[in-house]
């Protein structure tokens, strides 16, 4: 058993059974991989994938078990070699972000711009999606770090930490009937229910809040339009299609000045956003400096305190007595 043929079940697993696109992936031929996948399968006496002529169908049952089991395997090489190099050069390597687009362009920028200029010689790698394509990038090992606020439930296999609050804004054009009303006084729910709304699509950046907060005061928003991106949602409020719900962070008053952030703190309960790796993972220096950098009170004897903890519970309670900070 080589730990080649463990790297190509696992990323044949991962590229949809497509021997061909794993074989780009990997810079190697097709055959090669095939041969490979063959010779582990003898050796093992088990088929680890099913077939249909010469093309893969499904992974087996035993395959599965083989395939996570390789995962962990693979993953561990990876932490050898962050160990190695740490002690080999501490201020070369590569950092993966998984995210969403809004931490993206919003919150991310600046601690990015002085981590470089900490750590010129790390390679920085940032994907966005969803909280379900977030989370498993980070469980896959594919993402060193997982920022995220909707969706904690997916992320129970890592090390998840309260980074800082953050509120939302109603979003209009200057001369939106908004505007008056809250001149008058605090903006009210109805108020916002009574136009249509443009704001982030389902599991997407705190919108499960401003579910909670409709429904709990018995309305029935029309959410005529949803998007992942801000920008696309500030766009369509500018086209008068409704008015936006967004972070209020994400709002800037030098290019968003034709637009007016009306503050919703009181209307939706704030959102956490956390930080989180796999278990087991071992953080090098930069890894520690930059979630510092990205949350203050997250220094390396908390973060490790984190990762000591059995379960999320317990990991939890770490930062019961934290106020955090609120963007």
């Amino acid at each position: 058993m080589k730990l080649q043929q463990l790297r190509y079940i696992w990323e044949v697993a991962h590229h949809d059974l497509n021997v061909s696109a794993t074989a780009q992936s990997l810079f190697t031929s097709q055959p090669g991989i095939s041969k490979q996948i063959r010779l582990l399968e003898d050796e093992l006496d088990v088929e680890i994938f099913a077939r249909s002529g010469k093309h893969l169908t499904h992974v087996t049952q035993v395959g599965e078990v083989i395939i996570a089991m390789a995962g962990e395997i693979l993953r561990e090489v990876g932490a050898i070699k962050q160990v190695a190099q740490e002690y080999s050069n501490e201020k070369e390597g590569s950092l993966t972000i998984a995210t969403t687009h809004t931490q993206a362009r919003y919150a991310l920028p600046g601690i990015i711009e002085e981590f470089r200029l900490t750590y010129p010689a790390v390679a920085l790698h940032m994907n966005q999606g969803s909280p379900e394509q977030i989370a498993e990038l980070a469980v896959s090992g594919e993402a060193d770090f997982a920022i995220a606020t909707e969706g904690l439930e997916l992320f129970q296999d890592l090390v998840m930490m309260p980074c800082y609050r953050w509120n939302r804004a109603v979003v209009v054009p200057s001369d939106h009937p908004l505007v008056e009303m809250a001149a008058a006084g605090p903006l009210t729910l109805q108020a916002v229910a009574d136009f249509p709304i443009v704001t982030y699509v389902f599991g997407f950046t705190g919108r499960s809040k401003l579910d909670d907060a409709f429904r709990g005061a018995g309305l029935n928003p029309n959410v005529v339009f949803t998007a992942t991106d801000t920008d696309v949602i500030k766009t369509y409020v500018r086209l008068g299609l409704g008015v936006g719900i967004i972070a209020h962070m994400a709002h800037d008053p030098v290019q968003d000045a034709d637009l007016v952030a009306l503050d919703a703190a009181h209307l939706f309960e704030s959102s956490i956003t956390h930080i989180g790796f796999r278990k087991g993972t071992f953080l090098r220096r930069y890894m520690l400096d930059f979630i510092e950098a990205f949350a203050p009170h997250l220094k390396e004897d908390v973060v490790q305190a984190a990762a000591a903890c059995t379960t999320s519970k317990e990991r939890a309670a770490l930062f019961d007595d934290v106020e955090l900070p609120v963007k």
